[in-house]
């Protein structure tokens, strides 16, 4: 377990399993908001939770539709509270992955840069692997800094699924 896992484990209060195409998604809330959204089989997943399965907890059902729009093709623009965990480090890189608009790319490099670290490009890497909010803190959205295509937490397939249905739905609003 990590720091963050660790604290979410404590702060749980209500979780909920939704059903995605990229497999099932586990969401965490604390009382002051979505603390995590992390795949089945996914790496760093806390495993089994304390807090108590609750289906009809309002801001678990709020994620739930925003996540099932962003799989339809919506804009992916999420505005569920999130209560994020970590040291103060993976919170600048996580608060720059919510900087990567819809569609967008950035860099492993860029990221580092804009935490102020430009010469953390490992430890950025490191933080983002982390991140306990998939998708709602997009950080399949970082790629190489030759545009490929890197490590993933929840699986490279997964990420090349993401940034696929977020190209699909781009295009869908420029031909609107």
């Amino acid at each position: 377990m990590s720091f963050t896992t660790d604290t979410i484990h404590h702060l749980a209060v209500a979780t909920t399993t939704i059903p995605t195409p990229l497999g099932p998604l586990l969401l965490a809330r604390t009382r002051d908001g979505l603390a995590g959204a992390w795949f089945e089989g996914q790496r760093h997943h806390p495993g089994p939770l304390a807090a108590p399965r609750v289906d009809d907890d309002a801001l678990l059902l709020r994620a739930r539709r925003q996540l099932l729009d962003y799989f339809d093709g919506g804009t992916g623009g999420f505005d569920v509270p999130l209560d994020l965990h970590g040291t103060p480090f993976q919170r600048r890189v996580w608060a720059a992955l919510l900087a990567i608009p819809p569609s967008g790319t950035s860099s492993y490099a860029r990221i580092a840069a804009a935490c102020g670290s430009p010469q953390a490009v490992r430890a950025v890497g490191a933080a983002i692997g982390r991140n306990p909010l998939s998708i709602l803190v997009p950080c399949h959205r970082v790629l190489g800094s030759d545009g490929s295509l890197t490590g993933y937490a929840g699986g490279v397939g997964r990420k090349q699924a993401l940034l696929a249905l977020e190209a699909r739905a781009a295009d869908m609003r420029v031909a609107a």
